[in-house]
């Protein structure tokens, strides 16, 4: 009878463990991101760029300390990846090797724009394409890895691909008329025509490498970062309308693009996610978000602590949860952690369209 008992204890641990496991696994095999500072993690860590943040105090509240976040903590994609069920966090391409790939990587840069000369003022960047084309050998990696072209076709098609492109091509390119000629070759609502059709020739080329599941993210409001502010606002807490507006013309035409190809791609599901909207609720209601303070940054220099970003070794404020904005250009981890959650769980309609990346990852194609 004990012989017996301790064998029944023994299929009934193992049944709970192999539940566990299967409680454990995330709700898509992959996921892939492709974006700029606000997603980068580590990868301008390895090129030479002005725009880096491997220093402290950029993730003093991040469990590995500084990695190349913009960030205080966490961002965005962190929190996604977590609430997708991930038990570590996308690794960055310039670190990413082996078997890693096959549960995603993170292509993002800092400065980077769909446009090729945006942000060439601060040095090395990997624009959108480059980041389109790095993920063409992430892969040829999986495609070696499962053993043929159609087992990596199956399963690239159940994975997530986060893009969030754009706001360089604004801040570093467009309203930045010393260093950029776009301002005066075309109107803001040309420019984001031509933004967008970039924009879409690439997304095409990740449908051509098995990229299905799409969730395209908005510009925020970048005419309420604390840099805008510092530079254009006459009372530092008005925001920049004439930027506002032009980002406005952008996302409205990139939910347009959501719907074509939607109507277009039977076979690969688009979502939009209106992070300019639910960035409205931040700047318009802090206090009901915990948010004391909306119009400056923890770090920073100058006015609105909008100037410049984060020094090396500079003391942040203390009440970094108490602050929507990190540094001149980049929310908090406790602002990243609101975004993050109403993209995967939309608290409100028009948070996502049609619908948020939670039932993008439950979608049958």
């Amino acid at each position: 009878m004990g012989g017996g008992f301790r064998r029944w204890m023994a299929v009934v641990v193992a049944a709970v463990a192999a539940a566990l496991m299967v409680a454990a696994q995330p709700q898509v095999p992959c996921y892939f991101i492709f974006g700029d500072s606000l997603v980068d993690n580590g990868n301008n860590n390895y090129i030479q760029s002005l725009a880096r943040a491997n220093y402290f105090p950029y993730g003093i509240d991040f469990p590995g300390g500084p990695t190349g976040r913009f960030c205080n903590g966490k961002t965005t994609v962190d929190v996604i990846a977590e609430l997708l069920g991930f038990e570590d966090y996308i690794p960055p391409y310039a670190t990413a090797g082996g078997q890693d790939v096959v549960r995603g990587v993170n292509y993002a840069s800092a400065a980077a724009g769909i446009r090729q000369e945006t942000g060439r003022q601060l040095g090395a960047r990997i624009d959108f394409t480059g980041q389109v084309n790095n993920y063409k050998n992430t892969v040829a990696q999986i495609v070696d890895i499962l053993g043929n072209e159609d087992e990596a076709s199956k399963y690239l098609s159940k994975c997530i691909y986060s893009i969030g492109v754009g706001s360089n091509d604004y801040l570093n390119n467009y309203f930045m008329p010393l260093y950029y000629t776009t301002a005066r070759q075309y109107s803001p609502e040309q420019y984001a025509d031509t933004l967008i059709q970039q924009y879409s020739d690439q997304i095409k080329t990740l449908y051509e490498f098995g990229a299905r599941k799409f969730a395209l993210i908005g510009v925020g409001q970048i005419g309420c970062s604390p840099n805008a502010l510092a530079q254009s606002s006459p009372d530092g807490s008005t925001c920049v309308s004439k930027i506002n507006e032009a980002d406005q013309i952008f996302n409205n035409r990139l939910r347009f693009l959501v719907d074509t190809f939607n109507t277009n791609l039977l076979d690969a599901r688009f979502i939009f996610i209106d992070a300019y909207g639910i960035f409205q609720d931040l700047i318009d209601n802090p206090s009901t978000f915990g948010f004391r303070v909306a119009n400056a940054g923890c770090c920073g220099v100058g006015r609105n602590n909008g100037q410049m970003t984060c020094l090396p070794m500079q003391t942040p404020c203390l009440n970094r949860n108490e602050y929507l904005f990190w540094d001149a250009f980049h929310p908090s981890e406790a602002a990243n952690i609101i975004i993050g959650r109403r993209s995967y769980n939309a608290e409100k309609e028009s948070d996502a369209y049609p619908h948020d990346i939670n039932r993008l990852a439950q979608a049958q194609l």
